[in-house]
């Protein structure tokens, strides 16, 4: 965490922190909404995300690829972050934490790289979800 020249934390990466922890969470409610049509605006126009058969570059290559987790009436993963760190910059930031099956039980792990593309506005830009290995619970 950045800290002031006084030796206090500074409250614009508290801040920044919130934003992005705020950010990842309503990324993962549109799963649980079954809200498809809000998944998009979390997205940056070239976003990379990391899947088990290759990799997706750009919103829409996502979107078309996610499309298949928004269909039916429940969720097949939910996630919610357990860490959140924010470059020194304040343009680059960090979130991480664990995937769940439809009942609750952790199957992996994601993370997330988020890019400020306006004040306020965070936007993914690369993303991986890892399986947790056999006999591990977190």
């Amino acid at each position: 965490m950045p800290y002031t020249l006084d030796g206090t934390a500074d409250p614009s990466y508290a801040l920044l922190q919130q934003q992005v922890t705020d950010s990842e969470r309503g990324f993962a409610a549109t799963m649980q909404r079954r809200d498809f049509a809000a998944l998009g605006q979390y997205l940056a126009e070239d976003a990379i995300f990391f899947t088990e058969t290759g990799t997706l570059r750009g919103r829409e290559a996502i979107l078309r690829d996610w499309r298949k987790y928004y269909e039916g009436k429940q969720a097949p993963f939910s996630w919610g972050p357990d860490q959140v760190e924010v470059f020194p910059s304040g343009r680059l930031a960090y979130s991480g934490g664990v995937v769940k099956n439809p009942e609750g039980k952790p199957i992996g792990r994601f993370s997330t790289i988020w890019r400020l593309e306006a004040p306020g506005q965070w936007k993914i830009v690369f993303d991986r979800g890892e399986p947790l290995p056999p006999g591990k619970s977190r």
